[in-house]
């Protein structure tokens, strides 16, 4: 989530506006939305990625999951900069409406969006379209004017709801984190009984430390070169389940959330800034391009969860 990582840096620092990196990102989002017709997916089967929006061969599978992991990203980031103004911008509906004619009506993929899968975990992997579904949920949760409410989209909701709810108990646990942080934002997703269920869950994945470990909630997940998962502590795990109990109302002081904060200070990179956590798929060199792709998710949720009490 790196748009809401730069808002709460924002409001963190009591600067008094959106950075320049943050003002290009929302303007290119913006400006895709509204030529969505006529830009090109940033993936298709045809390597060179130049089928048109509206030219993509029927089959194309990475066009479709790319237009539709877009789409999804688009609505989530443009809801999430509305939500603090109370309405929801042109732009934002606009994401909307390209959102629910993507979403499957039909067969056992009815209520989701297809997704980028890369085979590489946490995020492109095989069980990541459920994962990419939740932020769906989110972004709808997230949007303001009371538009999850929206006559219109009733019955796409309703697919939506029935399909997470139905498919949760197969997921890995990292994903039901997700799904919970959803419905901190989407009152009536989850039960009362099914939101503590998920919270246990968590609680009792926390290691001796104070952190957590992404290994610890990936399944049986395992690295394409065969090497072990890093089951220490991570900044990816920790970041994310701290901040996703104190959105399901776990107080920053209860015994373990405090712990999982105290771990977060203690185990910042001060050179860097940086949050630690290894990639799932390979051991990597720190010092190469996707080295230090997994520390960047880190940093977002570390940001997030450390902040989270000072709304």
């Amino acid at each position: 989530m790196p748009k809401a990582h730069l808002t709460t840096l924002v409001a963190a620092l009591a600067e008094r506006e959106a950075s320049a990196n943050e003002q290009r990102l929302l303007a290119n989002i913006a400006k895709r939305v509204r030529l969505w017709g006529e830009v090109e997916p940033f993936y298709s089967d045809d390597k060179k990625g130049q089928v048109k929006a509206g030219d993509a061969r029927p089959g194309d599978v990475k066009a479709k999951e790319s237009r539709d992991t877009e789409a999804i990203f688009n609505a989530l980031i443009l809801a999430s900069n509305d939500a603090p103004t109370g309405k929801l911008s042109g732009e934002t509906r606009m994401a909307f409406q390209i959102l629910w004619p993507l979403q499957e009506s039909t067969g056992d993929a009815t209520g989701v969006w297809s997704w980028l899968n890369f085979h590489n975990a946490p995020w492109e992997a095989d069980d990541s379209q459920y994962y990419g579904t939740t932020l769906a949920a989110l972004a709808i949760g997230m949007a303001p004017d009371d538009y999850r409410v929206s006559p219109e989209i009733q019955d796409n909701l309703k697919l939506l709801h029935e399909y997470l709810i139905n498919r949760r108990t197969a997921q890995s646990p990292v994903n039901r984190v997700v799904l919970l942080w959803a419905s901190t934002r989407w009152p009536g997703l989850l039960t009362t009984e099914q939101q503590q269920a998920i919270i246990d869950e968590a609680l009792g994945k926390q290691q001796d430390d104070g952190g957590w470990s992404i290994a610890s909630l990936v399944g049986t997940w395992k690295r394409h070169d065969g090497t072990p998962l890093d089951t220490k502590s991570d900044g990816y795990a920790t970041g994310l389940i701290v901040f996703v109990l104190q959105q399901a109302g776990i107080s920053r002081e209860q015994a373990q959330v405090k712990r999982g904060l105290a771990w977060l200070v203690q185990n910042q990179d001060k050179t860097s800034g940086r949050w630690p956590a290894s990639s799932l798929n390979k051991e990597r060199d720190f010092a190469s391009l996707a080295g230090p792709f997994m520390s960047d998710a880190a940093t977002a949720y570390a940001v997030l969860a450390l902040t989270a009490g000072n709304k």
